[in-house]
């Protein structure tokens, strides 16, 4: 198994380095931050690309007359973990209102 640090997966991934912590970080591409460094692993991350591919080439990943399960479909997800202090807080930030209630004039003739 081989794996690629954040340089290293930007290059596989064709991104910039920046936007592949961001994503890993949000949990978007599978990833893990092992101390102050992100590790990935390359098997993931082509499974990763190939979630991508539009509905016509996944169906070209199988081939006649096997019996196949979708690539995309079979994708384990590694990496990324929310801890639940972050979870809780992003629901939270999801159900707020986004509309604020309208203030009641108080006053009284």
């Amino acid at each position: 198994m081989k794996t690629l640090n954040l340089d290293e997966a930007a290059q596989f991934l064709k991104l910039h380095p920046e936007e592949v912590r961001r994503r890993a970080k949000a949990g978007i591409i599978p990833g893990v931050k092992l101390g102050k460094r992100w590790v990935f692993i390359e098997e993931d991350l082509a499974a990763y690309m190939r979630s991508l591919y539009a509905l016509p080439r996944q169906a070209l990943q199988v081939g006649y007359g096997e019996k196949q399960l979708c690539q995309s479909a079979n994708v384990v997800r590694r990496g990324g973990l929310v801890s639940p202090h972050q979870a809780a807080s992003e629901l939270d930030a999801l159900l707020q209102l986004k509309i604020k209630p309208k203030h009641r004039n108080s006053t009284t003739s």
